[in-house]
This record gives structure tokens, sequence and C-alpha cells, in this order.
């Protein structure tokens, strides 16, 4: 590498998204503090974009609605592994969140009268405790996320927040106990930066790349609980990973549920509403991993559709055109651009498709990360959003929480940076911590070994893909884990035909196959350890919940090479005991 340049912040945040972009802003309220944001993509072009459906926020405009019902909807679709302290706190802020975004100028549909306006439904979201579905998601069409990162993209830069764009995190500098800044590579110039600092937020998304189909963009590789878990902090509830129900079959580009919210249907191949099989209540409304579940059901008893019955599909002809060209316009957009394909004529094939990281490292409800089961908080680091497990999804996250989740905890987060920071100081600077970090990446770029990296990632996509998906069992998952391991090994013998220092993406992406390789590893571990059927993890050898044994989080630490150390921590249940999950 180059050269190593230093900076002194009282606080870095790590990736520009909706929690790192809303953290952010409650720093830079605090005009002393010397604030950054790292990312390797430009803000603006963060997976929070991707995000379609809205927000689910208990306003009540429409109907009465209340956060506590929201809040017994997140716990059951949660299948109830969220802690429901920091379940309360997401429902309860939401709605102070919501007016503070309108506040800060995003562009919210409205109703006749001027109000936020909510889409009808959204699935597993319901009124009185389960009575039926209610209207609780506040949106911008269909591109709700998109305008969230503009609204805080263009606050930061209002109040004077510095942005380091292309810049890749690859190591944390954690001394004598306390996180005391980040290590990151220029990708511009192949420099090393070295960022000394009071409080730094991982805020880095999710690792759906770790599987074939998938609605995640090729950044999201996991960097931050990598970087994490090699530095021995413990990763939790790793076994969960939602697949969303309606990705464009074999593409895995997402289809909102706003889709489903607007009252589009989930048809077989012999045109059944097959979802009264399986949740006569809520039908296509259900949460995503019992749909994503009855599809692959479906498929397997030979009543798929297309030429090789293998998908189901999506009914849009009943719905008006006016609600397709206003409501949901990128979905109709998405469909005729990768299918070619009218959604007002013709039935949309879809099958499910990797979509969402629910856990990963562990925080409490202020973002500051825990590396144990006793909640023992590592001094100066944080974690929010996606890469974070704080954990108000449980086992299955329920649509329209994943936005409201990244803006309450990035905000919390960014509060307690603050003070954090004017407590802390900013620490001195570990010059040594940058050679050493980016020694490796060095080495990565020098060698001349003869696997290829895209190839390893290939592989590993593939066998996640069978073994480790909507359905799993233990001797699939040993299959897959032996498999992994076979890749980390070849990993050491990849080499790079590019190995120059300016702009190498060929070196970032054989990076971040090293990344993805870890949190695979992880996720399989985790899979095997529980050993139950909960939410998203569906482990036919263990086809049913296990209270008794299994209600608790898992905290997964690599302490050798292949050798782990599993703890679990109990799940705080405050309002709402166990019962059995029913649609």
């Amino acid at each position: 590498m180059a050269e190593v340049i230093v900076h002194r912040l009282d606080a870095i945040v790590v990736g520009g998204g909706g929690a790192g972009l809303y953290a952010a802003l409650e720093l830079a309220r605090h005009p002393d503090l010397d604030v950054a944001v790292l990312s390797k993509l430009h803000p603006l072009r963060s997976h929070t974009g991707a995000a379609q459906g809205g927000i689910g926020a208990a306003l009540g405009h429409a109907e009465e609605d209340r956060p506590e019902w929201h809040m017994f909807d997140t716990v059951k679709g949660g299948d109830y592994l969220a802690d429901q302290d920091a379940v309360e706190i997401l429902c309860t802020e939401a709605v102070e969140i919501v007016y503070e975004l309108e506040r800060l100028g995003l562009p919210f549909d409205r109703t006749p009268d001027g109000r936020i306006e909510q889409r009808v439904r959204a699935g597993g979201h319901t009124r009185n405790f389960g009575e039926a579905p209610l209207a609780r998601t506040c949106f911008a069409a269909d591109r709700t996320g998109q305008m969230i990162l503009h609204t805080l993209y263009q606050q930061c830069l209002r109040h004077g927040v510095r942005f380091f764009d292309e810049f890749q995190a690859v190591d944390l500098i954690v001394e004598d106990g306390a996180c005391r800044g980040v290590v990151a590579w220029e990708l511009r110039t192949g420099d090393v930066h070295l960022f000394t600092a009071a409080a730094v937020l991982l805020a880095t998304g999710g690792w759906g790349r770790i599987y074939r189909l998938t609605t995640n963009a090729v950044s999201l590789t996991g960097d931050g609980a990598a970087i994490a878990w090699r530095r021995g902090i413990p990763l939790e509830d790793m076994e969960f990973f939602q697949f969303h129900p309606t990705g464009i079959h074999r593409l895995g580009i997402l289809l909102s549920e706003a889709a489903r919210g607007e009252g589009v249907y989930l048809r077989n191949g012999a045109g059944e509403r097959f979802m009264e099989r399986y949740a006569p209540g809520m039908m296509e409304l259900a949460p995503r991993d019992i749909v994503s579940r009855a599809i692959y059901r479906e498929i397997a008893a030979g009543r798929g559709g297309g030429p090789a019955r293998d998908c189901v599909f999506l009914d849009f002809r009943h719905v008006p055109e006016e609600v397709r060209r206003v409501r949901l316009p990128e979905v109709v957009e998405l469909v005729q651009t990768y299918l070619g394909l009218d959604p007002g004529r013709d039935l949309i094939p879809v099958h499910p498709t990797a979509h969402y990281a629910v856990g990963g490292i562990p925080t409490d409800v202020w973002g500051r990360v825990v590396r144990d089961e006793r909640n023992t908080v590592l001094p100066g680091l944080y974690a929010a959003g996606e890469c974070a497990c704080v954990s108000v999804h449980g086992a299955n996250r329920l649509g329209t929480n994943s936005l409201i989740d990244i803006l309450v905890f990035g905000r919390r987060a960014g509060r307690d940076m603050a003070r954090h920071a004017r407590e802390a100081g900013v620490p001195a600077t570990p010059r040594r911590a940058a050679h050493d970090a980016a020694a490796p990446l060095e080495d990565l770029r020098r060698r001349r070994g003869p696997e290829s990296a895209a190839q390893l990632r290939h592989e590993l996509q593939a066998v996640m893909q069978e073994h480790v998906s909507v359905f799993r069992t233990a001797n699939g998952l040993r299959r897959a884990l032996d498999v992994i391991h076979g890749l980390q090994d070849r990993y050491a013998r990849v080499g790079l035909g590019d190995r120059s220092q300016v702009f190498n993406q060929e070196l970032q992406e054989a990076w971040e196959v090293g990344c993805l390789l870890d949190v695979a590893e992880a996720t399989t571990v985790a899979a095997l350890t529980r050993e139950e059927s909960r939410g998203v993890h569906y482990r036919e050898d263990f086809p049913r919940r296990d209270d008794a044994a299994w209600l608790k989080h898992t905290l997964l630490t690599r302490t050798a090479s292949r050798e782990y150390r599993v703890r679990f921590k109990p799940v705080v249940v405050t309002r709402f005991p166990p019962r059995e999950r029913v649609y």
C-alpha cells in the first residue's frame, strides 16, 4: 500500500445507508464534535435505496392504531424470539421518527386532507392484537428507501458532516478493551487511512451475497460483521436469514411486499390462490417466512408454474391501473425491464429470494456493541442497521420494520456516541494498527496463486442456496460447512491478475469474498446449533418450535480455526408470553 494517512475524529460512521446517515446527523447536531462518514459507495448508492414498501408506524390516521399493537405484531412475527424491551422502543419511537422525517423534507404520499398516507395492508400487521389487517405503512410511492437516503444525506451536508466515499473499512482498532478507531483502504489511491476516534459505528448492511439468488446489491458482503468476528466479537442469531417470497424468478430482484399490500394475489400453476391452505386469515399478507415456505411446498407438490413448474405468480390483473401507476411505479418498471411483461395483462413469475440478515453484531438498545451473554459493553464501538442485532426482529422480520429499525437505532446510536465522545475524548493514535491491518490486504494484492476469488464466490453461493436456504437439515448443513472450510483453504491460494494500487476492483472483490466466507461459516454453524424450527430457520429434522430448550439467543465466536464457542442469552419477555404463532 502506498501510504498511511492518519485522521483524528470524535466519531466515525462506517456505512452511508439509513442507519449511518441518521447517526451522523444526530452527531452533527453537536457542532463541537468532528464527525465523518466512511463508505465504500457514495451514500446515495447505499442499499437502503432499494427498500420499496415503506415504514411501519402506528400513526392511526386512517383507522385506530396503537404502538402496542405494532409491538405485538412484531413480537409474534418474530416467533417470540425478539427482545420485547427493544421492540417497545422500536414501535413507540417509530411514530416520532416518521414525523421527524416529514419535517426534514421526506415527501410522503398524502391523503386528500393532507395527512401522511398509510398503505392499506402489510404482511403480518394487524389491529387490536390480531383482529384484522390494518393500514400502518407510511410510504413515498414504492421508493421510500430512496427518499430516506436523499433526505438524510441532504441534512448531513447541511450540518457539515464530512464524507469519505469509496473507502473500504478493513479492520477495527481495539486496544485495552475499547475500540479506538477503524482502518480503511482508499480505492482511488490505494492508500491506507487510520481513523482514530472516540466512537465508531458499524452500519455496513447485510450479507445476502452469500446466496446465489438474492435481492441484495453486490456490495452487501458482510464486511462489518466479518471485521467484528475476526476481532473476537460474537455474532448473535446468525442462523436466521430471511427469504423474501417475491423475487423475480431466476433473477432474485425484489418485487416489493407493497404489491401484495395493494391487493396483488399469489397464484400457483393451476391458478389457485394457494395461501388459503397455509394462512387462511392473512392469505398473501402472512409473514414472509410463512409465505416463502408455502411457495416451496406448492412447487414441491407439483403445483408450480412456468415451463419447469418451478415458480408461482403475482397476479396484478385485477388491481386498478391507477394504483399500479401511482403506488407501484417501481415494481411495474422492474417487471417491464427485466421480464418484458405487462402486470396489467400478464402473470408475473416469482420465487423466494435471499433478502435480509436477521442476526448480526449484538448490541444494546443504544447501539453499543456487547461482547458476551451478560451484555458487557465494548466501549467505543457501536452497530446499527442490518449488520446489528438488537434484537427487534427475533426469528423473522415483518415487512416495513427494516426501515424503522435502521432509523430508530441509528438515531439512538448517534445520540449515545455523542455522549461517549465527550466523556472519553479522542484516543491516542496507535500507528502500528494501520500497518498491521494493511498487511493482509497487501499480501492479497501481491498473490499469484491458482485460485479465482470469483469461482470461490460462485461455489459458496451454490452450496448456501442448496443447503442453508428456506429448508435445512443437519446433513445438508454439515455438507455446507465442509464445503465452506474447503473454500477457506483455497482462499489462501487466491491469485490476482491486477496488482495495481489505483481503483483495484479485483482486490476489493477478493477481499469481500473473504468476508462472505466468514459470515457464511457463522450462519451455517449457528444453523447447525439451533435444533428447532422458528421463524425463518426451518429444520426439517426438527420441525417444531421448542420454547423449553431454545427460547434463547445464540452468541457465536470463532476461537480458533474451525473451533467455535456458542453461548446463549435469554430473550427479554415483558408483555407478551410466547404462544402458538397462527395466522
